[in-house]
Parts: structure tokens; C-alpha cells; sequence
């Protein structure tokens, strides 16, 4: 008994890290940030200036025209980067998945791009999009067309952006291939007795068995696409004309550049909501379209 008392001494030690940096960094941060999301806070001026203002910021977020903005830019993003990159990723994965000869090379030259830095691959992307000596634009007029000006223009940049995400997907594809490694032979090899060609194969048995995955990445996929930041802070830092300010840029400019936390927390726990009702969508649906091999035993 008392061998057993010092063994749960022991864990609750080794535990004890993980729960003040839970509480420290995650838990205590929230909390405060809940808290200013109903205050006026200048963090200049120190925490003691801290004013409660009730529903006001939220209020005057609905009536600031940059909000919508910001959360138009967003949702297209995240509505036409989600299922792009997730088709990508699972094309470029079943190709992976093939039985040839060097294949681990080219498993590596896929996941290479998404392990650098997402600073260092945007700086790349910038001299790529250069209107004037971008390779992009000097292999399109190899065929005679004339590139547009990706980044200087409203009505390309996101779309530079969006075709430039396609670079980082290298940790979809990865988990995909996982995916379909785990799909039996024995379940190919029975459609193929039936019938069934490629295409049947691929909806019947391969989007069937790899659901729980497909789940995964894309949850992972709507969280990462709505809190897109860091590229289009570095590469055009809301523009042009607001062209590409998504919903986490404009909160970092409200925090950092004007300095209104309390705004600023307000449109966190907004965004919070926004991936919360998109999350608990996918996940209520899943039941529908998600195969675990437990679910026959259940029948």
C-alpha cells in the first residue's frame, strides 16, 4: 500500500510540467483573454489600466467594415484551399503508394517542402511571384503568356497564396499514405473478382476504408485554413487594397500595430466560435461517411 502511494507520488511528479504549462500557457492565457474580450486595455499603459466595457467591442466589431473584410478574405480561403489541398494530398499520395523502385526518394522530395520554415518558404515564394524575374512568370511566357503581377495585384493575390499553400502539404500527404497502407489487399483483389474497375474501387473501397483519415485531415485542414498568418504577413501584409488581410492578420494589427487587446480578444474568441461551429459540423456529420472497422460489430 505504501509502495503504491509513492508510485502515484511519482506520476503525479512527472505530470506536474505538463500541467503548469498547461495552466501557465494555455488555461491562464485564455481565461485573460476572456477577460479583455470585455474590457478597453491600451498594453502600454500597463495592466492597471485595465477599463471592463461589457458588450462593446464585440459591438463595435460588427460595425467595422475591415471585420467583414477580413472575414470574407477568410472564408474563401478556407472554403476553396480546404478541399483543394485534401484532393491534392490524396492524388500525390495514392501516386506514393505505388510499389516502384526509389519511391522513399520521392516520399522525401514530397515532405522536404513542409519541415521548412514557413518565413523562409515565403521569402522563396516572393522572388517566385516576381512580376519581373519570377520564374513563374518566365515559364509562362515560354508559352506565350504574360504572367500577371501575383502579388501587386487585387485580383491575384490570393489566388498566389492559395496556389503557394500547395507547397506546405507535405504532412497531408504523409498521413494519406499512412492511410492507404493500411487499406487490406485482400479487399482489391475481392473487387477486382467482382468487376470492379479502377474508378469503382477507388470510391467503394479505398474512400471507405481511409474515411478516418480523410476525418482527421479535415478538421486539421478547416482549424489550419482559418488561422492562415504567417505567409501573408510576410509577403504582403494585407494587400493590396486588403486583398489578402485574412481574420488572424487583422487581429494581429488590432493587438500589435494599435495596440487594442481588448478588440483584439474579441475577435479571438470570435474566430474560436467560427472553427468551433465548422469543427462540430464535420464531426456530427462524420458518423454518415466515416468507416471504422469497428462498425460492423456494432450492427
Amino acid at each position: 500500500m505504501k509502495r503504491k502511494s509513492h508510485s502515484e507520488k511519482a506520476g503525479y511528479l512527472f505530470i506536474l510540467p505538463w500541467f503548469l504549462g498547461l495552466l501557465l500557457f494555455t488555461i491562464g492565457p485564455m481565461i485573460f483573454s476572456l477577460i479583455l474580450s470585455f474590457s478597453k486595455w491600451d498594453i502600454i499603459t500597463g495592466i492597471g489600466s485595465i477599463e471592463f466595457v461589457g458588450l462593446d467591442n464585440f459591438v463595435n466589431i460588427f460595425h467595422d467594415e475591415l471585420f467583414y473584410t477580413s472575414l470574407k478574405v477568410t472564408f474563401i480561403f478556407a472554403l476553396v484551399s480546404v478541399p483543394l489541398y485534401q484532393i491534392i494530398s490524396l492524388l500525390v499520395a495514392m501516386m506514393l503508394n505505388m510499389r516502384t523502385k526509389g519511391m522513399n526518394f520521392f516520399r522525401l522530395i514530397f515532405f522536404m517542402p513542409s519541415v521548412i520554415p514557413a518565413v523562409a518558404v515565403s521569402m522563396m515564394w516572393i522572388m517566385i511571384l516576381n512580376p519581373e524575374y519570377g520564374i513563374l512568370n518566365k515559364a509562362l511566357s515560354l508559352v506565350g503568356i504574360e504572367g500577371p503581377a501575383w502579388l501587386q495585384d487585387p485580383k491575384y493575390a490570393l489566388s498566389a497564396l492559395i496556389v503557394m499553400g500547395i507547397w506546405g502539404i507535405g504532412n497531408t500527404i504523409i498521413i494519406y499514405l499512412s492511410g492507404l497502407q493500411g487499406v487490406p489487399e485482400e479487399l482489391y483483389e475481392a473487387a477486382q473478382l467482382d468487376g470492379a474497375g479502377i474508378v469503382r474501387r477507388f470510391f467503394s473501397v479505398t474512400i471507405p476504408m481511409i474515411s478516418p483519415t480523410i476525418f482527421f485531415n479535415l478538421i486539421m485542414g478547416i482549424i489550419g485554413g482559418f488561422q492562415y498568418f504567417t505567409q501573408a504577413f510576410v509577403m504582403t501584409n494585407g494587400g493590396p487594397l486588403n486583398s489578402t488581410l485574412f481574420y488572424n492578420l487583422f487581429l494581429y494589427n488590432k493587438a500589435f500595430k494599435t495596440y487594442e487587446m481588448g478588440y483584439a480578444s474579441a475577435l479571438s474568441w470570435i474566430l474560436f466560435a467560427i472553427i468551433l461551429i465548422f469543427t462540430l459540423i464535420v464531426i456530427r456529420t462524420s458518423s454518415a461517411w466515416v468507416y471504422y472497422n469497428g462498425d460492423d460489430d456494432k450492427d
